[in-house]
């Protein structure tokens, strides 16, 4: 494993554990050559999930896309990067436990934001903003009406 600062090929394992129900394997490591030290995950190699966007084009489920849509939508909020990596795990397993290879964007984004809701109403309304493209206020006010309906 290449040291992502120094890019030495001198690494050691400081530290290993089971993560995602043992799913994977979280491995600290320690670059021998500059001392610092970073993180790799070990996942099994599985069949990729297959996203079906709008414009009916497909490409590969990608981890980190939706992540870096979670941070946009969590920016200033209390949630940690484990509660939103957790989130993405959860909509993983429940793709690959409904044996859903191909999902279609919308039904991704659905799910997102039925988890999102019970984490965040802030960040799920900066989700649903995006994600819904709302062209206007109203359609906006609709959305946080039925939040608001929803909690009662």
């Amino acid at each position: 494993m290449n040291c992502p600062f120094c890019k030495s090929i001198d690494t050691k394992v400081t530290d290993s554990r089971p993560i995602d129900e043992k799913q994977a394997i979280r491995r600290r490591r320690e670059c021998e050559e500059c001392g610092k030290r970073f993180t790799t995950y070990e996942r099994l190699e599985t069949m990729p999930i297959m996203v079906i966007k709008k414009d009916n084009t497909i490409e590969a489920f990608d981890r980190n896309k939706l992540l870096n849509g979670l941070i946009k939508a969590c920016n200033k909020r209390p949630i940690s990067i484990q509660q939103m990596e957790d989130l993405i795990d959860d909509i993983e397993n429940s793709l690959y436990n409904g044996y859903n290879m191909e999902v279609e964007s919308s039904k991704l984004g659905e799910m997102v934001m039925d988890r999102l809701k019970d984490i965040d109403e802030i960040a799920y309304v900066r989700f649903a903003s995006v994600y819904k493209q709302f062209k206007d206020v109203d359609s906006f006010m609709t959305e946080l009406a039925g939040l608001l309906n929803s909690k009662k």
